[in-house]
């Protein structure tokens, strides 16, 4: 008789910034977490699902914990603590130092009222001298009582394979929830949004990448199996605007093709993306605004 294959949730937390979505995309094999070097990308919990013969992970990728400026930053730390509840392990992703600031410190009060398993992961190792390594261990092995702690490197995929082996100890024999071809239950169209917001994070100046959202107004497949979207970034302020439109409209021509080069890879079929730019001035401060553009506090139980 075959063993019970094991499943379970694993919620991935760690400051803006520290490579939560890169590590996702390497464990599952896919792009679904957009990643980029601008703090406060993730703003939504985002469900991947690992499959194989071991069983099944499903990963909760959560907005960073940090402490929030405005209601959209309130509604983002929400999400993540509540998610702290909920799921079989925490995976925490630090930077390789031996400095552990105020935000760090803020998450370790967090994780000391949970039960939950934590296993610590120390990233970005490609970037330390390796004998540097057992003193950042030996630093956060001080402040919480951990599973495990694992030295990783998401971005050059070191390492990796040992976060999947040790999550796997961790978990329960259990059902699987998705079919095993299932990389995230999010909608298509959400991912095209997230992908959009992506290329405009890459690509626009510092101070503009905070105050955008984008919603996809039209989402349709024509009878040869062609993609219609039709989607809108949404802005704070009139100079925004035309900055993310660029001299002559590049740089929203830019956004649109790189964004359409990956969700026609993810589709696997031709799009035709169409986007608009909107001004809506302080929405991240309005109720209303960040409900319509998918931040409903009421999801957060």
């Amino acid at each position: 008789m075959d063993t019970m294959k094991k499943s379970g949730f694993v919620s991935l937390i760690g400051r803006p910034n520290v490579g939560k979505s890169t590590l996702m995309n390497h464990l599952i094999g896919q792009k679904i977490a957009i990643t980029s070097d601008k703090p406060q990308t993730t703003r939504n919990r985002i469900q991947t699902v690992y499959t194989d013969d071991r069983g099944q992970i499903v990963f909760l990728d959560t907005p960073g914990i940090h402490k929030s400026k405005n209601k959209l930053g309130d509604y983002m730390v929400n999400v993540a603590e509540h998610t702290l509840k909920e799921v079989d392990v925490i995976l925490w992703l630090v930077e390789p130092t031996t400095y552990i600031g105020a935000g760090e410190q803020h998450i370790i009060e967090k994780l000391k009222q949970v039960k939950t398993p934590v296993i610590l992961i120390i990233n970005k190792i490609d970037t330390v001298e390796k004998n540097e390594i057992l003193k950042f261990i030996d630093a956060y092995r001080k402040v919480l009582n951990f599973a495990e702690i694992i030295p990783v490197s998401a971005l050059k995929d070191i390492n990796t394979d040992e976060v999947l082996h040790v999550l796997f100890k961790y978990l329960e024999p259990g059902p699987q929830y998705f079919d095993e071809d299932t990389v995230t239950d999010q909608p298509m169209r959400q991912i095209a949004a997230e992908l959009i917001r992506e290329k405009a994070l890459r690509n626009l100046s510092d101070e503009i990448p905070h105050g955008i959202a984008v919603t996809i107004e039209s989402f349709t497949e024509r009878r040869n199996g062609l993609m219609d979207i039709q989607a809108t970034i949404v802005c704070e302020r009139e100079s925004h605007k035309g900055i993310i439109i660029g001299k002559k409209g590049a740089m929203l021509k830019k956004i649109g093709s790189q964004a359409r080069y990956e969700i026609e890879a993810l589709m696997g079929t031709q799009v035709n993306l169409q986007i608009w730019v909107k001004v809506r001035k302080e929405w991240r401060d309005n109720e209303l605004y960040l409900k319509n553009y998918g931040y409903r506090s009421d999801d957060v139980k």
